[in-house]
């Protein structure tokens, strides 16, 4: 892929609070990725669920974004509006039979490694409110594709179990949403973190179903701190730095994570400065398929 009308990537945060150092290197490999060939970049806030989503956070993390140099394209979809896309899409699967209701409590299966299917031919109990289901076993399987960093990669989504589509309480799941999206914005390139590298046979299930493109995928080694936990929010990672020398020396700091060898000299100066050096000499080849990188 050489030009912008080839290549379209995102950054698809979800606002429950303010950016952190494993999301900072996220955001930059997937927006380097983008401009290292001329395509487009482009934010997307995922706030489909409410509960989680602090007023104010999606501001916050496109402040942050913008502090750090990346300007993103085009105008931000936020998923919060895109109800009636995923009902179209969810009672397309339902009529092919590859989406069912679902009123299991995960109280009632808990001793189960997986969702084990009770309601799939229809014996949910009436009057109870449903979550909807993915009918992995139906669906296209194995599922298989060739990431960009960890290679080869083949599973039945049938052994994972029957991913929720449509919650209870009527909020749309992650799976449904992210891939109904990424194809409503000619999404031709994911990058993300590894993390998220177990989610995609779901996810490519739903494009075949929905007969939608698939993009080529790229899943970055997590960032995790001295204990080996995995930078979030759950555990409260620190903030992004705010102060300009902190916003240089974080920046510098991810393209070290991302395994670019950026000379030291660039670790003060300022973003923009940073940023034409590593779009020019972005690599994915210099990449590690090591699954971790230490927080600095």
């Amino acid at each position: 892929m050489t030009a912008s009308s080839c290549y379209r990537g995102r950054f698809a945060p979800t606002p429950s609070g303010p950016l952190h150092f494993g999301s900072l290197v996220a955001a930059l490999g997937s927006y380097l990725d983008a401009r290292a060939v001329g395509g487009e970049w482009r934010v997307r806030i995922e706030d489909i669920d409410p509960p989680r989503c602090p007023q104010g956070a999606d501001t916050t993390i496109l402040r942050q974004l913008e502090a750090f140099g990346l300007h993103w394209d085009k105008e931000i979809v936020w998923q919060h509006g895109r109800h009636a896309a995923y009902q179209q899409a969810l009672e397309q699967l339902a009529a092919q039979g590859l989406a069912y209701p679902c009123s299991c409590s995960r109280k009632q299966w808990q001793d189960y490694a997986i969702y084990p299917g009770w309601c799939r031919d229809g014996l949910n109990a009436s009057g109870k409110p449903v979550a909807w289901r993915l009918r992995s076993d139906l669906a296209k399987r194995p599922i298989t594709w060739q990431d960009r960093l960890f290679g080869h990669q083949q599973f039945d989504p049938a052994e994972m179990g029957d991913v929720v589509l449509k919650r209870k309480d009527n909020l749309w799941a992650y799976q449904l949403a992210v891939v109904v999206d990424d194809a409503e914005q000619g999404i031709t390139d994911v990058v993300r973190g590894l993390d998220l590298l177990d989610n995609t046979p779901w996810q490519r299930q739903l494009q075949i179903a929905l007969k939608l493109p698939e993009p080529r995928y790229l899943h970055l080694p997590l960032v995790v701190t001295s204990q080996g936990q995995k930078l979030s929010k759950q555990n409260l990672a620190p903030s992004l730095a705010g102060d300009d020398r902190g916003i240089r020396r974080q920046l510098f700091q991810a393209l070290q994570a991302l395994d670019q060898s950026p000379p030291p000299e660039l670790a003060t100066e300022l973003p923009e400065s940073q940023l034409h050096w590593a779009v020019v000499n972005w690599s994915v080849e210099r990449l590690s398929p090591a699954e971790h990188r230490l927080s600095p």
